[in-house]
Protein backbone atom coordinates (compact mmCIF):
# COMPACT_ATOMS: atom_id res chain seq x y z
CA UNK A 1 0.00 0.00 0.00
CA UNK A 2 1.54 3.52 -0.73
CA UNK A 3 0.47 7.32 -0.29
CA UNK A 4 -0.91 9.02 -3.62
CA UNK A 5 -1.96 11.96 -2.28
CA UNK A 6 -2.40 14.21 0.60
CA UNK A 7 -5.09 17.13 0.64
CA UNK A 8 -6.28 19.48 3.68
CA UNK A 9 -10.09 20.70 3.49
CA UNK A 10 -11.58 23.42 5.47
CA UNK A 11 -15.02 24.63 6.81
CA UNK A 12 -16.64 27.11 8.89
CA UNK A 13 -16.87 26.25 12.66
CA UNK A 14 -18.12 29.46 13.93
CA UNK A 15 -15.44 31.21 16.19
CA UNK A 16 -12.70 29.01 14.62
CA UNK A 17 -11.93 27.01 11.12
CA UNK A 18 -12.63 23.36 11.34
CA UNK A 19 -9.53 21.75 9.51
CA UNK A 20 -8.84 17.91 8.48
CA UNK A 21 -5.74 16.24 6.50
CA UNK A 22 -7.02 13.59 4.14
CA UNK A 23 -4.83 10.93 2.72
CA UNK A 24 -5.51 8.57 -0.11
CA UNK A 25 -4.35 5.49 -0.82
CA UNK A 26 -3.85 3.10 -4.23
CA UNK A 27 -5.76 0.48 -2.05
CA UNK A 28 -8.32 2.54 -1.76
CA UNK A 29 -8.24 3.75 1.81
CA UNK A 30 -8.52 6.83 2.86
CA UNK A 31 -7.31 8.39 6.17
CA UNK A 32 -8.74 11.58 8.17
CA UNK A 33 -7.37 13.58 10.93
CA UNK A 34 -8.23 16.78 12.50
CA UNK A 35 -6.32 19.67 13.09
CA UNK A 36 -5.63 23.23 14.04
CA UNK A 37 -4.81 25.61 11.89
CA UNK A 38 -3.90 29.20 12.43
CA UNK A 39 -4.00 28.71 16.39
CA UNK A 40 -0.55 30.21 16.07
CA UNK A 41 -1.44 33.09 13.78
CA UNK A 42 0.87 31.01 11.45
CA UNK A 43 -0.97 28.58 8.75
CA UNK A 44 -0.69 25.09 8.99
CA UNK A 45 -1.79 23.58 6.47
CA UNK A 46 1.21 24.71 3.47
CA UNK A 47 3.77 22.77 6.00
CA UNK A 48 1.28 19.99 6.34
CA UNK A 49 1.78 19.77 2.06
CA UNK A 50 5.35 20.33 2.48
CA UNK A 51 6.48 17.40 4.55
CA UNK A 52 3.39 15.48 2.86
CA UNK A 53 5.45 15.20 -0.32
CA UNK A 54 8.08 13.30 1.08
CA UNK A 55 5.35 11.00 2.78
CA UNK A 56 3.99 10.22 -0.91
CA UNK A 57 4.72 6.79 -1.78
CA UNK A 58 5.06 5.37 1.58
CA UNK A 59 3.21 2.85 3.08
CA UNK A 60 0.69 4.47 5.47
CA UNK A 61 0.53 1.12 7.66
CA UNK A 62 3.85 2.15 8.79
CA UNK A 63 3.06 5.07 10.74
CA UNK A 64 5.74 5.25 13.08
CA UNK A 65 8.58 5.51 10.30
CA UNK A 66 7.17 8.18 8.28
CA UNK A 67 6.77 10.01 11.34
CA UNK A 68 9.91 9.40 12.48
CA UNK A 69 11.26 10.22 9.23
CA UNK A 70 9.40 13.69 8.28
CA UNK A 71 10.66 14.60 12.02
CA UNK A 72 14.08 13.84 11.16
CA UNK A 73 14.20 16.63 8.49
CA UNK A 74 13.14 19.04 10.94
CA UNK A 75 16.09 19.02 13.28
CA UNK A 76 17.36 21.82 12.68
CA UNK A 77 13.87 23.52 13.23
CA UNK A 78 12.10 21.41 15.83
CA UNK A 79 9.13 21.47 17.33
CA UNK A 80 6.27 24.14 16.92
CA UNK A 81 4.46 23.96 13.83
CA UNK A 82 6.91 22.20 12.23
CA UNK A 83 6.11 19.07 14.49
CA UNK A 84 2.18 19.58 14.04
CA UNK A 85 2.41 19.26 10.52
CA UNK A 86 4.23 16.33 10.64
CA UNK A 87 1.61 14.74 13.70
CA UNK A 88 -1.25 15.24 10.79
CA UNK A 89 0.32 13.12 9.14
CA UNK A 90 1.02 10.40 11.25
CA UNK A 91 -2.95 10.86 12.96
CA UNK A 92 -4.28 9.90 9.21
CA UNK A 93 -1.77 7.36 8.50
CA UNK A 94 -3.21 5.68 11.78
CA UNK A 95 -6.48 6.08 10.56
CA UNK A 96 -5.36 3.91 7.22
CA UNK A 97 -3.24 1.45 9.53
CA UNK A 98 -6.58 0.37 11.84
CA UNK A 99 -8.94 0.63 9.20
CA UNK A 100 -6.29 -2.29 7.04
CA UNK A 101 -6.55 -4.42 9.89
CA UNK A 102 -10.42 -3.86 10.75
CA UNK A 103 -9.81 -2.87 14.13
CA UNK A 104 -9.84 1.11 15.80
CA UNK A 105 -6.73 2.76 16.80
CA UNK A 106 -6.20 1.81 20.64
CA UNK A 107 -5.82 -1.58 19.87
CA UNK A 108 -2.77 -0.74 16.79
CA UNK A 109 -1.48 -0.30 21.27
CA UNK A 110 -2.87 -2.55 22.84
CA UNK A 111 -5.74 -1.44 23.87
CA UNK A 112 -8.51 -0.63 25.06
CA UNK A 113 -7.35 0.05 28.77
CA UNK A 114 -11.40 1.34 29.09
CA UNK A 115 -14.38 1.44 27.97
CA UNK A 116 -15.09 4.73 28.98
CA UNK A 117 -13.49 8.09 29.78
CA UNK A 118 -14.54 10.63 31.69
CA UNK A 119 -15.01 14.33 30.37
CA UNK A 120 -14.64 17.85 31.50
CA UNK A 121 -16.05 20.70 29.91
CA UNK A 122 -13.45 23.00 28.58
CA UNK A 123 -13.68 27.09 28.73
CA UNK A 124 -16.69 26.48 30.47
CA UNK A 125 -18.33 30.10 30.21
CA UNK A 126 -15.10 32.01 29.20
CA UNK A 127 -15.12 30.95 25.32
CA UNK A 128 -19.00 32.62 25.61
CA UNK A 129 -17.59 35.63 27.01
CA UNK A 130 -14.45 35.67 24.36
CA UNK A 131 -17.32 34.71 21.67
CA UNK A 132 -20.38 36.77 22.95
CA UNK A 133 -21.49 37.39 19.26
CA UNK A 134 -21.14 34.09 17.77
CA UNK A 135 -23.02 32.44 20.77
CA UNK A 136 -25.55 34.74 21.24
CA UNK A 137 -26.12 35.07 17.32
CA UNK A 138 -27.04 30.87 17.82
CA UNK A 139 -28.83 31.75 20.41
CA UNK A 140 -27.10 31.12 24.11
CA UNK A 141 -27.66 33.41 26.90
CA UNK A 142 -24.97 35.84 27.12
CA UNK A 143 -22.56 35.90 29.93
CA UNK A 144 -22.61 38.78 31.97
CA UNK A 145 -22.55 38.67 36.04
CA UNK A 146 -21.30 36.10 38.38
CA UNK A 147 -24.07 34.96 38.62
CA UNK A 148 -24.23 33.46 34.66
CA UNK A 149 -21.37 31.16 36.02
CA UNK A 150 -23.69 29.88 38.92
CA UNK A 151 -25.75 29.33 35.94
CA UNK A 152 -23.64 27.56 33.79
CA UNK A 153 -22.90 25.42 36.54
CA UNK A 154 -25.53 24.57 36.57
CA UNK A 155 -26.15 23.59 32.54
CA UNK A 156 -22.62 21.35 33.05
CA UNK A 157 -24.07 19.43 35.50
CA UNK A 158 -27.65 18.83 33.98
CA UNK A 159 -25.70 17.57 31.33
CA UNK A 160 -24.11 14.76 33.15
CA UNK A 161 -20.31 16.27 33.82
CA UNK A 162 -18.85 16.13 36.88
CA UNK A 163 -15.67 18.64 36.33
CA UNK A 164 -15.84 22.16 34.19
CA UNK A 165 -12.56 24.34 33.55
CA UNK A 166 -12.44 27.89 33.03
CA UNK A 167 -10.45 30.88 32.10
CA UNK A 168 -10.27 34.11 34.24
CA UNK A 169 -13.14 36.61 33.11
CA UNK A 170 -13.16 40.11 34.56
CA UNK A 171 -16.31 42.73 34.67
CA UNK A 172 -14.62 45.61 35.78
CA UNK A 173 -15.14 47.27 32.23
CA UNK A 174 -18.70 47.90 30.34
CA UNK A 175 -18.26 44.43 28.71
CA UNK A 176 -17.44 41.17 30.28
CA UNK A 177 -13.72 40.28 28.17
CA UNK A 178 -11.73 37.27 29.30
CA UNK A 179 -8.36 37.24 30.00
CA UNK A 180 -4.73 37.16 27.74
CA UNK A 181 -3.22 33.71 27.99
CA UNK A 182 0.42 35.58 27.41
CA UNK A 183 0.49 34.33 23.68
CA UNK A 184 -1.86 36.99 21.68
CA UNK A 185 -0.97 40.16 20.81
CA UNK A 186 -3.09 43.06 23.07
CA UNK A 187 -1.67 45.96 25.27
CA UNK A 188 -0.27 44.62 27.56
CA UNK A 189 0.13 41.13 27.70
CA UNK A 190 4.03 41.16 27.70
CA UNK A 191 3.91 42.09 31.45
CA UNK A 192 2.75 38.26 32.40
CA UNK A 193 1.51 39.66 36.39
CA UNK A 194 -1.74 40.13 37.61
CA UNK A 195 -2.70 42.25 40.90
CA UNK A 196 -4.70 41.76 43.67
CA UNK A 197 -7.68 42.87 42.42
CA UNK A 198 -7.91 40.74 39.64
CA UNK A 199 -6.75 37.81 41.78
CA UNK A 200 -9.75 37.83 43.80
CA UNK A 201 -11.87 38.29 40.86
CA UNK A 202 -10.79 34.92 39.79
CA UNK A 203 -11.60 33.85 43.49
CA UNK A 204 -15.14 35.26 42.92
CA UNK A 205 -15.38 33.46 39.32
CA UNK A 206 -14.49 30.16 40.64
CA UNK A 207 -16.62 30.28 43.82
CA UNK A 208 -19.58 31.21 41.34
CA UNK A 209 -19.12 28.25 38.99
CA UNK A 210 -18.17 26.38 42.33
CA UNK A 211 -21.66 26.84 43.69
CA UNK A 212 -23.45 25.95 40.64
CA UNK A 213 -21.30 22.60 40.20
CA UNK A 214 -21.36 21.88 44.02
CA UNK A 215 -18.81 21.01 46.46
CA UNK A 216 -17.71 18.01 45.19
CA UNK A 217 -17.87 17.91 40.89
CA UNK A 218 -14.34 19.00 39.63
CA UNK A 219 -13.22 22.51 39.07
CA UNK A 220 -10.27 23.97 37.25
CA UNK A 221 -9.17 27.43 36.03
CA UNK A 222 -6.53 27.30 32.73
CA UNK A 223 -4.26 30.88 32.57
CA UNK A 224 -2.11 29.46 29.82
CA UNK A 225 1.43 31.34 29.52
CA UNK A 226 -0.32 34.53 31.37
CA UNK A 227 2.24 34.59 34.14
CA UNK A 228 5.84 34.28 35.77
CA UNK A 229 6.29 31.71 38.52
CA UNK A 230 5.88 34.18 41.38
CA UNK A 231 2.15 35.38 39.91
CA UNK A 232 1.93 31.35 39.36
CA UNK A 233 2.57 30.78 42.80
CA UNK A 234 0.49 33.44 44.46
CA UNK A 235 -3.29 32.23 42.19
CA UNK A 236 -2.02 28.70 43.30
CA UNK A 237 -1.92 29.74 46.95
CA UNK A 238 -5.01 32.02 46.78
CA UNK A 239 -7.11 28.83 44.81
CA UNK A 240 -6.16 26.19 47.55
CA UNK A 241 -9.67 26.91 49.44
CA UNK A 242 -11.58 25.96 46.35
CA UNK A 243 -10.48 22.50 46.55
CA UNK A 244 -9.60 22.94 43.06
CA UNK A 245 -9.35 19.94 40.35
CA UNK A 246 -6.18 21.66 39.04
CA UNK A 247 -4.72 25.11 38.33
CA UNK A 248 -3.49 24.45 34.73
CA UNK A 249 -0.53 26.87 33.67
CA UNK A 250 2.49 27.40 31.39
CA UNK A 251 6.06 28.32 31.60
CA UNK A 252 8.84 26.64 29.49
CA UNK A 253 11.30 26.04 32.34
CA UNK A 254 11.40 22.83 34.39
CA UNK A 255 12.85 24.07 37.29
CA UNK A 256 10.63 27.08 37.52
CA UNK A 257 7.54 24.85 37.01
CA UNK A 258 8.78 22.40 39.83
CA UNK A 259 8.94 24.98 42.38
CA UNK A 260 5.57 26.08 41.59
CA UNK A 261 3.92 23.21 41.96
CA UNK A 262 5.72 22.47 45.95
CA UNK A 263 4.70 25.50 46.50
CA UNK A 264 0.46 25.16 46.99
CA UNK A 265 -1.49 22.62 47.88
CA UNK A 266 -3.24 23.37 44.74
CA UNK A 267 -2.92 20.48 41.60
CA UNK A 268 -0.81 21.75 39.02
CA UNK A 269 -1.23 20.73 34.94
CA UNK A 270 0.70 22.13 32.47
CA UNK A 271 2.80 21.15 29.22
CA UNK A 272 0.56 20.94 26.55
CA UNK A 273 2.48 23.41 24.72
CA UNK A 274 5.80 21.46 24.07
CA UNK A 275 6.22 18.93 21.53
CA UNK A 276 8.03 15.37 21.27
CA UNK A 277 9.26 13.27 23.94
CA UNK A 278 12.58 15.00 24.22
CA UNK A 279 11.23 18.28 24.80
CA UNK A 280 9.12 16.55 27.63
CA UNK A 281 11.62 14.20 29.62
CA UNK A 282 13.19 16.98 31.98
CA UNK A 283 9.67 17.86 32.72
CA UNK A 284 8.56 14.64 33.74
CA UNK A 285 11.72 13.51 35.21
CA UNK A 286 11.35 16.94 37.30
CA UNK A 287 8.53 16.02 38.73
CA UNK A 288 7.08 19.07 37.66
CA UNK A 289 3.31 18.71 37.53
CA UNK A 290 0.62 16.36 38.95
CA UNK A 291 -1.47 16.21 35.29
CA UNK A 292 0.90 16.18 32.31
CA UNK A 293 -1.21 17.53 29.28
CA UNK A 294 -0.19 15.74 25.82
CA UNK A 295 -1.86 16.76 22.76
CA UNK A 296 -2.52 13.73 20.36
CA UNK A 297 -3.07 16.24 17.18
CA UNK A 298 0.09 18.79 17.83
CA UNK A 299 2.63 15.65 18.47
CA UNK A 300 0.39 12.74 17.10
CA UNK A 301 -0.99 10.05 18.62
CA UNK A 302 1.60 7.51 18.41
CA UNK A 303 4.62 9.92 19.64
CA UNK A 304 1.69 10.95 22.43
CA UNK A 305 1.32 7.38 23.77
CA UNK A 306 5.13 7.21 23.86
CA UNK A 307 5.49 10.42 25.88
CA UNK A 308 2.38 9.26 28.23
CA UNK A 309 4.74 5.73 28.58
CA UNK A 310 7.29 7.83 29.64
CA UNK A 311 5.21 10.13 32.08
CA UNK A 312 3.65 6.73 33.76
CA UNK A 313 7.22 5.06 34.46
CA UNK A 314 7.19 8.26 36.72
CA UNK A 315 3.73 7.65 38.25
CA UNK A 316 2.18 10.86 36.76
CA UNK A 317 -1.34 11.16 35.10
CA UNK A 318 -1.61 12.69 31.69
CA UNK A 319 -4.59 14.36 29.86
CA UNK A 320 -4.90 15.30 26.29
CA UNK A 321 -5.44 18.63 25.03
CA UNK A 322 -8.12 18.51 22.67
CA UNK A 323 -9.12 22.12 20.97
CA UNK A 324 -11.00 21.16 18.48
CA UNK A 325 -14.55 19.56 17.14
CA UNK A 326 -16.01 15.74 16.71
CA UNK A 327 -13.17 14.17 14.94
CA UNK A 328 -10.62 15.44 17.22
CA UNK A 329 -12.81 14.28 20.27
CA UNK A 330 -12.47 10.68 18.46
CA UNK A 331 -8.39 11.35 17.90
CA UNK A 332 -7.97 11.88 21.84
CA UNK A 333 -10.87 9.59 23.05
CA UNK A 334 -8.57 6.61 21.30
CA UNK A 335 -5.67 8.25 22.74
CA UNK A 336 -7.23 7.69 25.93
CA UNK A 337 -8.19 4.38 25.80
CA UNK A 338 -3.99 3.15 24.42
CA UNK A 339 -2.70 4.28 27.73
CA UNK A 340 -3.35 3.37 31.06
CA UNK A 341 -2.26 6.64 32.85
CA UNK A 342 -5.38 8.86 31.67
CA UNK A 343 -6.94 11.02 34.51
CA UNK A 344 -9.56 12.63 32.16
CA UNK A 345 -10.53 13.88 28.69
CA UNK A 346 -10.94 17.35 27.93
CA UNK A 347 -14.33 18.43 25.61
CA UNK A 348 -16.18 21.86 24.02
CA UNK A 349 -19.27 20.88 24.29
CA UNK A 350 -20.72 24.19 22.65
CA UNK A 351 -18.97 24.19 19.66
CA UNK A 352 -21.03 25.52 16.45
CA UNK A 353 -24.04 22.82 16.54
CA UNK A 354 -23.35 22.39 12.84
CA UNK A 355 -20.04 20.91 12.92
CA UNK A 356 -21.61 17.91 14.27
CA UNK A 357 -21.93 17.23 10.74
CA UNK A 358 -18.72 16.55 9.65
CA UNK A 359 -18.24 13.87 10.44
CA UNK A 360 -20.08 10.49 10.26
CA UNK A 361 -20.20 8.61 13.95
CA UNK A 362 -20.26 11.09 16.50
CA UNK A 363 -18.65 9.72 20.05
CA UNK A 364 -21.18 8.75 22.56
CA UNK A 365 -21.47 10.27 26.28
CA UNK A 366 -23.29 8.97 28.99
CA UNK A 367 -22.59 9.85 32.72
CA UNK A 368 -20.19 12.19 32.20
CA UNK A 369 -17.76 10.15 30.02
CA UNK A 370 -17.11 9.50 26.67
CA UNK A 371 -17.51 5.54 25.35
CA UNK A 372 -14.61 3.88 23.89
CA UNK A 373 -15.88 3.32 20.03
CA UNK A 374 -15.04 -0.17 18.63
CA UNK A 375 -15.07 1.07 14.51
CA UNK A 376 -12.26 0.80 12.41
CA UNK A 377 -10.01 3.86 12.32
CA UNK A 378 -10.96 6.75 14.25
CA UNK A 379 -14.51 5.23 13.98
CA UNK A 380 -15.66 8.04 11.48
CA UNK A 381 -14.91 9.57 8.64
CA UNK A 382 -15.68 13.11 7.36
CA UNK A 383 -18.58 14.29 5.67
CA UNK A 384 -16.66 16.37 2.79
CA UNK A 385 -20.57 17.42 1.22
CA UNK A 386 -20.90 19.14 4.76
CA UNK A 387 -17.78 20.53 4.79
CA UNK A 388 -18.98 22.38 1.65
CA UNK A 389 -21.89 23.49 2.80
CA UNK A 390 -20.22 25.48 5.18
CA UNK A 391 -17.51 27.27 3.49
CA UNK A 392 -14.88 29.38 5.32
CA UNK A 393 -15.87 33.34 5.87
CA UNK A 394 -13.61 35.57 4.62
CA UNK A 395 -11.83 37.54 8.08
Amino acid sequence: MKITKIETLQADGGYRVCSYIKISTDEGLTGWAEFYDGFSGAMLAPLIHGFGKSAIGMDPRQYARISESLLATTRVAAGGISHQAVAAVENACLDIAAKAQGVPVHQLFGGPFRERVPVYWTHCGSYRVRHAAMYEKLGYEPVRTLDDFVRLGKEAVAQGFNAVKTNPVFFDREVPYMFNGGFRIAPGFLDRSIGDAQLQAIVDQLSALRQGIGPHAGLMLDVSFSQRPEGYMRMARRLEALNMYWLELDIRDPEALAMIRSSSRTPISSLEGIHGLQEYRPYIEKRTVDVAIIDPMWNGVWQSVRIATLADAFETHIAPHNPVGELGNLMSLHFCAAVPNVRIMELRPDEAPWTRDFVTHLPEMKDGALLVPDRPGWGADVNEDALREHPVRSA
